[in-house]
Formats: structure tokens, C-alpha cells, sequence
């Protein structure tokens, strides 16, 4: 019976071994999928994010920033592309969201769930090891009590029989029959205690082992199955976000796509044909016909009618070469005399274009000083605030310190009013009819003027610049001191007595008269009316 027993023990020791291995390898392998998964993710997310990052720097690349790149995208075909490049370069922001949203929801929520797992796994090992290790434990007791128990029942048979012999053995006496009696039922005695050790030995070690294998290790496996079955259950979901990812920004992709698709629908090509007319339409009138010269008559004299009445288009478009020619017979650098196809310079009043392309150029300029004008003119009513509260409340600051301020601020809008009163006059001279030609034949007619009559306009034009002269509207005194650097202003001087020309009107500034004669405009909080 003992052999049995230790035979059935030394294979449930054997089995557990090897079923604890297997579990053990089991949810190893598992825990190396998480890790494996969550290192493919985050390689998926480092691809994305490259994808995304060469995706804004071609958009980068091809997108036109520009004067000449803004007039170009007029066209509908030229704004349709970098429609495509913005519609790209929000399909890089959505594969950048994909990169993030894989991150966050599936590296970082695996890795930490990870990490609890394996604590949680190591904790159940431990426990397995540890009760295994009792069990073998209490059998190694049992086999050291079933020993004992073995040798103190063979010893105390051979008392038994010693005994029985000294006994029936007729030279022995009674002293020494006694003695052997008494030993023998002494190694009796042990035997039984022995056998008694031996029994609740085996007792204890039954209930052990009753416990370990039907409620111990059951246990522990059934948390190692539950984990490992978590695990599982969270690697699937981590499969399902990594699809559902994507999913949820498709419909702005397809937005993006959509956009792209209306950006190459939106071109028109008439249209685009007739803005580029209309952006680079001369204004000429069409030529007339060329007439004919008759060669077998007299050649008529060069002060006929024919040849002093050309056709009106005809002036204006000689009137354009010639300024061309007037431009192009600048010399050129020495360097530039090798060039293959010279360039000719730009006029600073675009005489160099026809006359609607000039119209244009020269309004955009204007609008373009008109929106500069304003910046400064707010600048300067904020600045003319700035100095009120400073006045008001010294500890915030030194209205002198404002000075310099005042007056670049000054400077910049007498400069701008200058620019913008040259580039409004010949705006006004190229949106006019035939006041190039009008200035021309007036002074051909003035040379031809007798002298008499040439000395009368003379006086009347000397009468009407006497009437022109206005007289000043009040006086003021300079509280400060004004550089007048710019076009347009005059310098002025703390103290100074100055005579009112015209007064402010809502710009900050007003026209003024020194006593020497020189007139221009200053800022209106320099001087006291």
C-alpha cells in the first residue's frame, strides 16, 4: 500500500510540474503578443507621421505666396491646385490625428494594462510555487515518518523474537528472560508511536494534498485562465481601435478628397480667358487703315490737313512707344550689353505699360499707400492717447520718451501723403481722355501765339495766382519741437509763432505758415490754436 501511494504522488508531482509549465509558457507567449502588437502600432504611428510630415512639406513646397503668385492664382485653374495643396495639407492633419489617436488609444492603454498583468501573473506563479512547494514539503515528512515507522516495527519484531527465544531457551535465566521481554515490549511501544506518527503523517498529508489539487491550484489556475482571458479580450479591442481609428476621421478625408475633386470642377476655362483679357487689355483703339500714297502725283506739302489730323488711336499708341523709347535709351550697365534679351526698366509712373494696365498698377498703388496712410494714422492717434494718460498719470511713463515716436510716426504719413498725392495725379492723368495730347497741342499752339497775346496770358495767369493766395485762418504756438524730415512738412520749433493755413481734419494734422515763408504740415498736438 505505502509503494502505491508514493507512486501515485511522484506522477500528480509530475503532472502539476508539467501542467505549471505549460500555463506558465502559456501566458508568457500571451503577454509577448500585447508587446509584440503594441510595437507594431507604435512603428504604424512613426510611418503615419512620416507620411503626414512629407505631405506638408510638398503642400509647403508648391503652395505660391506672392505678389506675382496671388495675381497668377486669379485663374481658376492656378487656384484650383492650391486648393489641392490646402485640401493635402489638411489630409496630412488627418493622418497626424490617426498617428495620435493610435498612440493614446491603443500604446498607452495596452502598455499600462501590460504592466498590471504581468503583476498580476507573477502574483498567482508565486502562489502556485509557493503551495507546491508546501505539499512536497509535508511529503517528504510522510516519507520520513513511513521510514521510522518501517524501522521501529522491523526492530521491534526482532525484540519480539529475541525475546521468545531467551525464553525457550532452557540455560537462559529468569533475569535475562525478563530483560529481553522488558526490551521487546519497549521497541513495541516505539513501533506503535511510530505507526501513530506515521498515520496522522499520512492523514495530514492526504488533506494537503486534497486541498492543493482541488482547491488551491484550481483556484490559481482559474485567476491565471481569467487573466489570461482579459488579456485576450483587450489585445481583440486593441485590434477593433486600431480599424476604428481610421474609421472616424474618414469622413473628414473624404471631405478633403471631395474638396479636391470641386477644386479640379471649379475651373473654367473661359473664364480664366477672359480675365487674363481683361488684366492685359491695352484700352487701344484699333488702327485705322492705312492710306494709300500715290507716288505719280506731287508730293503734297508736309502742312496739309492729312498729315496734321492723325487718327486719335494713332497718337495715343505713338505717344506710348515713344515714352518707351524714352525709357529704353537709358544707358545700360556695361554688364548688361552682353545680355541676349535686355530688360527694360520700369517706370516709376508705369509709362511703360498701355495705358489700362498703367490705370491699373497705379490704382492698386494708391490703394496700397491709402491702406499704409491708415496703419500710421492710427498709430498716431494711439500714440496721441498714450501721451494723454502718461500726462495724467506720470508713474506710468514719460510722455517725452514718446518724442521719437511722434515724430518717425510724422514723418512716415507726411512721406506717404506725398507719395500718395504723385501717384493720385498721374492715376488722374491716366484715367483722363487725351490729356496727353491735349498738353501737347497746347503748347504747339502757345509757341505759335504772337507776342502780345502770349504776354496777356502771361498777366491773367499772374492775376489768378495772386487770387490763389489765402490768408491764414488763425495763429498758433509751437509747444514742441517737429523735424519735418518727410515730403510735405516743414520743421518747427518750441515757442515758435506760427500762422494756421488750414486746420486739422481728423488726421492729426494740420497745414501751418512760418514767419520766413515756408509752409507744410505738422502734427496738430505739437501746437497750441
Amino acid at each position: 500500500m505505502g509503494i502505491c501511494v508514493c507512486v501515485f504522488c511522484n506522477l500528480m508531482f509530475s503532472l502539476l510540474q508539467d501542467q505549471y509549465d505549460v500555463i506558465d509558457k502559456h501566458t508568457q507567449s500571451g503577454l509577448d503578443l500585447v508587446e509584440r502588437y503594441v510595437k507594431f502600432v507604435k512603428e504604424r504611428t512613426e510611418i503615419e507621421q512620416g507620411y503626414a510630415k512629407q505631405l506638408r512639406n510638398l503642400s509647403r513646397k508648391y503652395l505660391k505666396r506672392g505678389t506675382k503668385e496671388e495675381q497668377e492664382c486669379r485663374f481658376t485653374n492656378h487656384q484650383a491646385f492650391q486648393d489641392v495643396l490646402n485640401e493635402l495639407n489638411d489630409y496630412a492633419g488627418q493622418r497626424e490625428l490617426i498617428a495620435e489617436n493610435m498612440i493614446t488609444g491603443i500604446c498607452v492603454e495596452l502598455t499600462k494594462y501590460l504592466r498590471d498583468l504581468k503583476e498580476e501573473r507573477k502574483t498567482y506563479l508565486a502562489d502556485a510555487r509557493k503551495a507546491q512547494q508546501n505539499l512536497e514539503i509535508s511529503f517528504k515528512q510522510l516519507e520520513n515518518t513511513k521510514k521510522r515507522f518501517a524501522k521501529e516495527w522491523g526492530e521491534a519484531e526482532k525484540a519480539i523474537q529475541q525475546a521468545e527465544r531467551t525464553e525457550n531457551d532452557i540455560t537462559a535465566t529468569k533475569a535475562e528472560v525478563d530483560k529481553m521481554k522488558t526490551l521487546a515490549h519497549g521497541r513495541t511501544h516505539t513501533a506503535e508511536e511510530s505507526r501513530n506518527d506515521y498515520a496522522a503523517q499520512l492523514q495530514k498529508y492526504n488533506k494537503e494534498q486534497n486541498a492543493f489539487y482541488y482547491s488551491e491550484i484550481p483556484q490559481l489556475f482559474n485567476k491565471l485562465q481569467d487573466l489570461d482571458e482579459r488579456r485576450i479580450l483587450s489585445l481583440a479591442k486593441g485590434y477593433i481601435q486600431f480599424a476604428h481609428t481610421e474609421t472616424a476621421v474618414l469622413p473628414i478625408i473624404t471631405k478633403c478628397l471631395d474638396g479636391i475633386s470641386t477644386a479640379g470642377k471649379n475651373v473654367d476655362a473661359k473664364q480664366d480667358s477672359i480675365r487674363l483679357i481683361e488684366q492685359n487689355k491695352s484700352g487701344f483703339d484699333r488702327p485705322a487703315d492705312v492710306e494709300y500714297e500715290d507716288y505719280s502725283q506731287a508730293i503734297k506739302p508736309a502742312t496739309s490737313e492729312n498729315n496734321i489730323n492723325h487718327p486719335k488711336v494713332r497718337t495715343k499708341l505713338c505717344q506710348w512707344l515713344s515714352n518707351l523709347v524714352r525709357i529704353a535709351v537709358v544707358k545700360p550697365p556695361v554688364s548688361s550689353l552682353s545680355a541676349c534679351t535686355p530688360q527694360l526698366p520700369a517706370a516709376e509712373d508705369f509709362s511703360h505699360l498701355p495705358p489700362e494696365q498703367r490705370r491699373k498698377k497705379l490704382q492698386s498703388k494708391v490703394d496700397e499707400i491709402n491702406k499704409e496712410l491708415q496703419k500710421e494714422q492710427d498709430q498716431s492717434d494711439a500714440l496721441v492717447k498714450m501721451k494723454g494718460v502718461y500726462e495724467q498719470s506720470p508713474q506710468m511713463g514719460d510722455p517725452a520718451s514718446l518724442e521719437p515716436q511722434f515724430q518717425q510716426t510724422a514723418q512716415n504719413i507726411a512721406r506717404l501723403r506725398g507719395e500718395l498725392r504723385k501717384y493720385e495725379s498721374w492715376l488722374a492723368e491716366a484715367s483722363g481722355d487725351d490729356s496727353t495730347n491735349t498738353a501737347v497741342n497746347n503748347n504747339n499752339k502757345h509757341r505759335s501765339l504772337p507776342a502780345d497775346l502770349s504776354q496777356n496770358i502771361y498777366s491773367e495767369f499772374d492775376d489768378d495766382f495772386e487770387e490763389d493766395i489765402e490768408p491764414p485762418i488763425g495763429q498758433a504756438t509751437a509747444l514742441y519741437t517737429f523735424e519735418g524730415a518727410s515730403e510735405g512738412t516743414v520743421s518747427i520749433t518750441e515757442g515758435e509763432q506760427l500762422s494756421v493755413m488750414e486746420r486739422d481734419k481728423g488726421d492729426g494734422w494740420m497745414r501751418v505758415q512760418r514767419a520766413n515763408g515756408d509752409e507744410g504740415y505738422i502734427p496738430s498736438s505739437y501746437v497750441q490754436f
